[in-house]
């Protein structure tokens, strides 16, 4: 099934780039290279102490972190959970954009098989080790939600983010509904399909829910994102930015 990428009316033309049905395989294996934890969210826990709230864009650039500099080593003896809090941290270090580490070179994580396994296991150990959300308050991206997105900017993202993903690049996605102020939420692409001519569906590891992928659709038509569901997310529509490319977009 084709999906034209046409931007204006009749006399619109297509954007580069070809766009197959789907990926040639996922950018990353959900509920192996995932975290098993949630970004909780306070209207399903109103009444947590220790809400884990307000992290989903670190969640979802340690994901990418983990995939390109990390390794695990599931017959390793286990360690004590300060280590692999420590572990985690290291991983961390490198930035996101950075071309991935030979597997001689990442980062060592002995007595599991996968990030999903590890904070499965080793929650609060992980969770230590994700650090502060300071940074992603300020992140140039963050603030970008302010100036208009044009329809034409909104085609070329969907056509970048199919050619990293038939890359096997995963491409952390920002959502904004921005001036409304009602969504702000980070998620991670790592497979599309295309359901209708019309229509593209990005499949995005959310962490606002770690026990199925969440769905981002694009509209040709009207050039414009849906949920299709995500997890938390009650608007119509939003605007979509891409996250992590530098270090400064």
């Amino acid at each position: 099934m084709g999906f034209d990428l046409l931007v204006g009316g009749a006399s619109a033309k297509p954007l580069p780039g070809v766009l197959g049905d789907s990926a040639p395989r996922p950018a990353l294996r959900f509920q192996v290279d995932t975290f098993a934890f949630p970004n909780e969210l306070r209207i399903h826990y109103p009444d947590k102490p220790d809400l884990y709230a307000n992290w989903c864009f670190i969640m979802a650039r340690a994901v990418t972190q983990f995939l390109r500099f990390a390794r695990f080593e599931r017959e390793a003896p286990r360690l004590e959970p300060a280590a692999y809090t420590a572990l985690v941290r290291r991983v961390l270090t490198h930035q996101p954009w950075q071309e991935p580490l030979p597997a001689a070179a990442r980062v060592a994580i002995p007595g599991f098989a996968s990030l999903y396994a590890l904070s499965g296991e080793e929650e609060q150990a992980v969770k230590a080790g994700l650090g502060r959300r300071f940074w992603t308050l300020v992140h140039p991206t963050t603030w970008r939600i302010a100036y208009p997105a044009r329809r034409s900017a909104q085609f070329r993202l969907v056509v970048a983010t199919v050619k990293d993903l038939r890359a096997g690049r995963p491409v952390q996605l920002l959502l904004s509904d921005f001036p409304r102020l009602r969504l702000n939420h980070a998620v991670l692409a790592y497979d599309y399909r295309i359901p209708s001519p019309d229509t593209l569906e990005l499949l995005v590891y959310d962490p606002n829910d770690p026990t199925a992928p969440g769905v981002v659709a694009f509209d040709r038509r009207t050039a414009r994102f849906h949920p299709a569901p995500l997890r938390g997310v009650a608007v119509d529509s939003f605007r979509v930015f891409r996250m992590y490319r530098s270090r400064l977009f």
